[in-house]
C-alpha cells in the first residue's frame, strides 16, 4: 500500500501545499493539477518532472532569465521539505474504512507491505503518527538507498524481501496514483487503483461529502477511468472494497 493518500492524508494535501509554497519561494506560481500530475514519485524527482513542465518552464525562465539546473532542483527539494516537515504531522490521519480492512485482511493473514514517494526521514514523522490513530504496516520501503523510486519495481521488491514474499502473482500493489499503478505493472503485480481520498480525485474529505452526489459521482468516474486506461487491473471507490477484490483474484487461482 501507498501512503499519502491511500492509507492517510485524504487528498494527499501535505506534499501539495508544501510543492507550491517551495515553487512561490522562488517566485514561480504552479497549480494545484500540475502538482499532481507526478504525485507518486519521489519528491526530487517529482521536482525535476514539474521543472520539465512546459508552461513551468517557461516561467522559471520568465522568472531568473536563465535555465533551471540541477542546483535549483537542490535548492528547491530543501525548500520542499521545510515547508512539508512544519505540516507533516497534521496529515497523518487514516482515510476511512482503512483501518478496518488492515484489520480484516490482517485476520486473513495477509502481510501489509507499503511504499511511498517520501524519504526514510519524512516516514519517520508520518510512521509514529499513524501509528498512534491506529494505522501501521508491516513494513515500510523508501525510494532511500535504491537505485529509483517510483514507477520503478525496486520498492515492491524490497518489501518482498524484507517480508519474505517469493510470487509476485501473491502481490498486490495498492495506490492512489498513476505513478503506483505504473509501479506494481513494472513489477508484475496485481495492481488496485483507489478513488476517493486519492491525488488524483483531489479533493478533501469535506469537499466529497458536500459535493453534489452526481457531480461527485462524474469526477469518480473520470478517475476511475483515468487509472483503468493507466493500466490497473481493478479501480475501487475504498479500501473497503478491497477484501471483495482480493477474493476475485483468489477465485483466478482456484479456477486454473
Amino acid at each position: 500500500m501507498d501512503w499519502a493518500g491511500t492509507a492517510v492524508d485524504f487528498g494527499c494535501y501535505a506534499p501539495v501545499n508544501a510543492f507550491i509554497r517551495a515553487f512561490e519561494e522562488i517566485a514561480v506560481d504552479i497549480s494545484t493539477e500540475e502538482v499532481r500530475e507526478p504525485m507518486g514519485a519521489a519528491k526530487i524527482e517529482h521536482i525535476r518532472r514539474l521543472l520539465r513542465m512546459e508552461r513551468i518552464n517557461q516561467a522559471f525562465k520568465a522568472a531568473h532569465h536563465r535555465d533551471w539546473s540541477e542546483e535549483d532542483v537542490v535548492k528547491l527539494n530543501q525548500s520542499f521539505e521545510k515547508f512539508l516537515f512544519a505540516t507533516l504531522t497534521d496529515h497523518t490521519d487514516p482515510i476511512p474504512h482503512v483501518l478496518d480492512t488492515v484489520s480484516l485482511l490482517r485476520c486473513k493473514g495477509i502481510k501489509i507491505g507499503s511504499t511511498t514517494g517520501y524519504t526514510r526521514a519524512m516516514m519517520d514523522v508520518v510512521e509514529p503518527f499513524a501509528r498512534s490513530k491506529g494505522y501501521c504496516a508491516d513494513n515500510c520501503v523508501t525510494p532511500d538507498g535504491l537505485p529509483m523510486g517510483r514507477p520503478a519495481p525496486f520498492m515492491i521488491f524490497r518489501n518482498m524481501i524484507d517480508l519474505n514474499i517469493r510470487d509476485v502473482d501473491s502481490v498486490i500493489k495498492v495506490g492512489d496514483t498513476l505513478e503506483d499503478i505504473r509501479e506494481g505493472l513494472n513489477a508484475k503485480t496485481w495492481t488496485v487503483g483507489v478513488v476517493v481520498g486519492s491525488s488524483e480525485l483531489g479533493l478533501s474529505e469535506i469537499e466529497v461529502n458536500n459535493l453534489p452526489k452526481s457531480e461527485l459521482n462524474e469526477q469518480i468516474a473520470a478517475v476511475r477511468q483515468k487509472m483503468t486506461q493507466g493500466g490497473a487491473h481493478y479501480v475501487i471507490n475504498s479500501l473497503a472494497e478491497l477484501p471483495d477484490v482480493i477474493e476475485r483474484i483468489n477465485s483466478l487461482f482456484s479456477t486454473t
